[in-house]
């Protein structure tokens, strides 16, 4: 059976009744639990978090930096019937005057981020890379601290487009935020010991 016709019984319903402390997600009417997060994927989270809040989390313009999103992490989304925990997300504030405040938030991210662990590699680079699509994420981020590196995926019709592919040692403008230039081993949260 391929991962599109794969499909199980649980509802919206059954996942909102889940604590809110649980780490499920629903996929395609399946609770799947999302792995536990490691002390790297912690720091890679945090790391990330901080390289785009300071110049983007914030009202356009002034000094700082752009502006002009709303960043959370870990919090519940509905994206096409599905219910979604991602590592981060973000919305233009131009779509969202104020942040999202509904569990689970309903208003589509144009930004996800994911950092990959082994254990949910295929649910992160495959299922949700094709349920994203579907639900008109504009940006995909899939951090992976096993093969050091950050792909960035942009919505196209066909598909995502892989629009960036980068390794730990460099430095990339990395849409939707390339208006500043982000060290992938500190997204990574490689020690630089770790680069060469």
């Amino acid at each position: 059976m391929s991962i599109a016709d794969r499909t199980g019984s649980k509802t919206v319903a059954d996942w909102l009744a889940l604590p809110e402390s649980s780490r499920f997600e629903l996929i395609d009417g399946e609770l799947v639990e999302k792995a536990a997060p490691t002390f790297e994927h912690g720091r890679a989270q945090g790391h990330t978090v901080g390289a785009i809040s300071g110049p983007y989390d914030r009202r356009p313009g002034g000094p700082g930096g752009p502006g002009g999103w709303w960043i959370a992490t870990e919090v519940d989304i509905l994206l096409d019937g599905r219910g979604y925990r991602p590592d981060i997300a973000g919305w233009r504030r131009e779509r969202a005057e104020s942040p999202p405040r509904d569990r689970p938030i309903t208003l589509r991210p144009d930004w996800l981020c994911e950092i990959v662990s082994d254990s949910n590699r295929a649910t992160d680079t495959v299922i949700k890379l094709r349920r994203n699509h579907q639900g008109g994420v504009p940006h995909y981020w899939i951090l992976d601290q096993v093969d050091r590196t950050l792909t960035v995926f942009r919505h196209t019709a066909e598909g995502y487009l892989v629009a960036l592919r980068a390794e730990a040692g460099e430095h990339v403008r990395a849409e939707p935020f390339a208006e500043i230039e982000l060290h992938v081993a500190v997204l990574l949260a490689a020690e630089e010991s770790d680069e060469g």
